[in-house]
């Protein structure tokens, strides 16, 4: 791994970057001795400008997000990260769009604490919607800066110069300029300006192609890809020593059984914190396992042994309400009533959570994969007593994530641990183990739906509750990690509260995107955490929306409707319809399989958050009965994203969004006794495996051009779900309600022993 370009930062008076920090492969001595040496911590937003797009609004300096050196040479920079949703890719053809030159001709820095946005927390879907928004608008902003100026300098209208796709601009009178020769004269440090004027889509190079993704390549051929790829100049191998998961200690801990070994060059001791440093990775490993041969202690109140609906309805609830409406209608002929769960999730990361971390000269440098790379800087600062300006946080890929696992927890550590062998930089990488008994889990959730029909099979009443933990207890203070507790005294660790609808977290996606008359919606929202929790891609939607759409397809049933038929019956939004009718076409809906015993279809849909992407996934599948097993023939999905930028990309997103959900929906569920997790590797936490990824998977993108860009990432997970529960029930005749729907439940369903 290699940090070029690495003198001091400049200001952002003058063009953001020109000697900032950027990550690629190949590191040499001197770069990251001049790396470490750093420069000054960028600046947080100083300025809110309410009337500009996406996070312009609190970052609304174009040098901020575009450089053009005079050589030519362009940088964009952008506060999100990549995650392996492609967004390093789309959001290159944003601003090589808007710029009106070829991807190629940019260089793209995501997020840096010296040297980005800070935009906040890469979740959500927002990186389109906020990042992309803003990106596109400062380069349309920098691109009317440089017409401008070649106006001035030729003497002529602006109206007359237009732009050629090579980073060239050119006059009705043949006049040509470079846009490095007119950057030159220009500065960037000015406000964006609203409602700039928009290349139009008829004319567009980039956006709406399927550039080939340009974090592929060295994932796909095993190179110097993520995190915990990074090998640097006088690298230190670090491990943590903690009992077998979380609310755990090792009792008794014996670091004298271990100081004396060859290689180890620390034991690093703060509070109950304790890490192995050595010189090499495998003797910090042998190191760890010689301590783990004690027993262990558990310090916290036992893990619960009930059942999901037995462990949440006992806990104390917050009662919110989402929806109450009170509406004429017609007496009620038919009602039906369900309860749907899932259990508690683990991210289930390929690669175990890692961080590199560095402490030269007061100054601490973190490589880290979590999603919130200036929460890693304020978390640092604050456990190691730090000023701000003196920690820098870079993110880069890590295998896993989608969500809170272990890498916040992981970056604090390898910071704690830096700080202590000052000088040398510093690996930390959780064990298998670790990572599954560690990190924050996706939290566990009921839902309790009554819904009630009149005689012309019209929706009249919709009755909604669902209880759940908090979904995001992201750190953003040293209180929030595993080792804010550790230390002495420990930060106080912050109280769980809800994310605000339209958001929302355990009741995202929980009021329909339907037109329902007498909903009452009402979130127990649920403060303490008898286990670990917080993010998990998608959050509450994954249940919400497997409820609603589970409850339309009995309703349905109930009344003898085609499940397709009721929902456009009781939709009124018009991209929602096209969205549902595109995917019924490709799928063949109106004359496909039908429930036989065994094969039988489903379907989905929700707008994720009810303000992101459009998202209806149908399914074909075919039940074992004699083992239980659930085989997706076909997926057939329709997508609305709002303008697409990388049509492939959405493709990706969608298509990674169903194979994730299928494994959420059959397969995953966190196992525990009353002392710890239980399921702490892959024989006990079971993901999908490719024999029973679907055998085909087609995702069709709506082209919605013009329109502004909606988040799609997580817009197929509560979607897939659904399906699969709806396909599932059409097959076999018999509705299961509590996830995962696996084999032995299946089996148990249909009566087979």
């Amino acid at each position: 791994m290699s940090i070029l370009n690495a003198a001091p930062p400049l200001s952002r008076r003058s063009f953001l970057g020109g000697g900032a920090l950027v990550v690629s492969f190949a590191i040499t001595p001197r770069a990251f001795a001049q790396l470490a040496g750093g420069g000054e911590g960028g600046a947080g937003p100083r300025i809110v400008a309410p009337n500009l797009p996406g996070s312009l609004k609190s970052t609304p300096w174009l040098d901020a997000w575009i450089r053009i050196d005079a050589d030519g040479h362009i940088t964009a920079f952008t506060g999100k990260a990549e995650l392996g949703q492609g967004i390093r890719t789309a959001l290159l053809q944003v601003a090589a769009e808007e710029l009106d030159v070829a991807p190629g001709q940019i260089e793209l820095v995501t997020v840096d604490t010296e040297r980005t946005p800070d935009e906040g927390l890469t979740a959500g879907s927002h990186s389109m919607q906020d990042s992309g928004s803003a990106l596109r608008n400062a380069a349309a902003n920098v691109r009317m800066l440089l017409i401008q100026e070649a106006a001035r300098a030729w003497d002529v209208a602006p109206d007359t110069i237009g732009t050629s796709g090579d980073g060239r601009l050119h006059s009705a009178t043949g006049r040509t300029a470079r846009y490095g020769e007119l950057a030159a004269s220009l500065s960037l440090h000015v406000e964006a300006l609203p409602n700039v004027p928009l290349r139009d889509p008829k004319l567009f190079r980039t956006m709406g192609t399927a550039l080939a993704r340009v974090d592929i390549p060295a994932k796909l051929t095993g190179g110097a890809a993520y995190v915990q790829d990074m090998r640097v100049p006088g690298m230190l191998h670090a491990r943590v020593v903690r009992g077998p998961s979380v609310g755990t200690r090792l009792d008794p801990l014996n670091v004298a059984a271990v100081e004396g070994l060859a290689g180890v060059v620390k034991i690093v001791q703060v509070g109950s914190f304790v890490a192995v440093v050595a010189d090499r990775e495998w003797t910090a490993i042998t190191a760890l396992r010689r301590l783990q041969e004690t027993g262990f202690v558990r310090m916290a109140p036992p893990i619960p042994q009930g059942d999901v609906v037995t462990t949440l309805r006992s806990l104390p609830p917050e009662e919110i309400v989402v929806l109450d409406t009170h509406d004429v209608t017609e007496p009620s002929a038919r009602t039906v009533r369900a309860r749907y769960t899932r259990p508690w999730l683990s991210h289930g990361s390929i690669g175990p959570s890692c961080a590199v971390a560095m402490f030269r000269d007061g100054r601490m440098t973190i490589w880290t994969h979590s999603q919130g790379t200036y929460d890693v800087r304020r978390v640092a600062a604050e456990l190691l007593d730090l000023p701000p300006a003196n920690v820098h946080a870079i993110h880069v890929e890590g295998a896993g994530c989608y969500g809170q696992n272990g890498a916040d927890d992981v970056a604090a550590e390898a910071a704690m641990i830096a700080k202590a062998v000052p000088g040398r930089p510093i690996r930390l990488q959780w064990m298998r183990e670790q990572e599954f008994g560690w990190e924050p889990l996706g939290p566990a959730m009921v839902t309790e739906v009554e819904a009630s029909l009149d005689a012309q099979n019209r929706i009249v009443a919709w009755n909604y509750d669902v209880w759940s933990n908090p979904h995001n207890n992201r750190p953003v203070g040293a209180g929030g990690v595993l080792v804010g507790g550790e230390v002495v005294p420990p930060f106080p660790a912050p109280e769980g509260k809800p994310i605000p609808m339209p958001e929302g977290d355990g009741d995202r996606n929980a009021n329909p995107l339907y037109t329902l008359p007498n909903m009452h919606v009402l979130y127990h929202f649920l403060k303490d955490m008898p286990i670990r929790v917080s993010a998990l891609r998608s959050l509450g939607a994954h249940l919400n929306v497997f409820s609603i759409e589970s409850m339309f397809d009995e309703l349905a049933k109930a009344s003898g409707v085609d499940p397709l038929v009721l929902r456009l019956a009781h939709m009124k939004d018009e991209r929602a319809r096209a969205v549902m009718q595109t995917a019924a076409e490709r799928f063949g809906w109106v004359n496909g399989v039908r429930g036989d015993g065994r094969r039988g279809r489903g379907m989905g849909f929700a707008r994720y958050k009810n303000l992101g992407a459009y998202c209806a996934v149908m399914l074909d599948i075919e039940v074992e009965r004699e083992t239980g097993r659930i085989a997706v023939l076909r997926a057939v999905a329709a997508v609305d994203s709002g303008q697409p930028v990388n049509t492939d990309g959405i493709r990706n997103q969608v298509e990674g969004g169903i194979i994730q959900s299928l494994s959420w929906t059959t397969h995953e569920s966190v196992t525990f006794d009353a002392n710890r997790r239980t399921s702490f590797d892959w024989s006990m936490y079971p993901i999908l495996r490719f024999a029973d990824a679907p055998h085909s998977v087609e995702v069709h993108v709506i082209d919605s051009v013009g329109m502004p860009f909606l988040g799609t990432a997580e817009c197929a997970q509560g979607p897939t779900s659904a399906a699969l529960a709806n396909a599932l029930a059409d097959a076999v005749g018999v509705r299961l309600r509590e996830m995962p729907l696996s084999p032995a439940r299946v089996k148990a369903a249909i009566g087979v022993i």
